[in-house]
């Protein structure tokens, strides 16, 4: 059985915004600074296969470039914690942090956004960085004790109480 198969959901968490507008921590500063290095590695990974970007925004378009971006709930905390504001309902159909063919949320970005791009030449290089990273954030939620939920953006972003890193 792959790791993808064994994910779960889990609703019987508070709701992330809840707990930021009340000033709780949402998950511990040890592991959100673990993610944050992970995301760090991630990028050196990318920077250093090269892949080019036109800047075309069609990474954020899911529907019409027939994509869907997957996250984990550890990364729809760090997101969901640090982004910018967004219209509700969140369709699957593109991303509400894309803003004139930019991210405004780039910071938080989960790992499908930093791995992703468009380059042809790249692609098979994009799924080895993409396994091997989300491999490891699933390593970290279970040293951790941590839920795991592997859901495409727009579940999180209707639903952020399944972003919850408590059990």
């Amino acid at each position: 059985m792959s790791w993808l198969a064994a994910t779960r959901w889990r609703s019987d968490a508070p709701a992330v915004r809840q707990r930021v507008a009340a000033n709780q921590e949402i998950m511990p500063s040890h592991v959100r600074r673990q993610i944050l290095e992970l995301y760090a590695d991630v990028d050196r990974d990318v920077a250093a296969a090269g892949p080019v970007c036109v800047a075309s925004g069609r990474c954020c378009r899911f529907k019409e470039w027939g994509h869907t971006l997957f996250l984990s709930s550890l990364e729809a905390e760090v997101l969901l914690e640090a982004a910018p504001p967004y219209d509700q309902p969140v369709t699957a159909d593109f991303c509400p942090f894309q803003k004139d063919k930019l991210c405004t949320a780039r910071e938080p970005r989960p790992l499908g956004c930093r791995v992703y791009f468009c380059d042809p030449n790249y692609q098979e290089t994009a799924k080895q960085i993409t396994e091997n990273y989300i491999a490891k954030l699933k390593a970290l939620a279970d040293a951790h004790d941590l839920p795991w939920n592997y859901a495409p953006l727009h579940h999180f972003l209707n639903h952020p109480e399944a972003a919850a890193s408590t059990k």
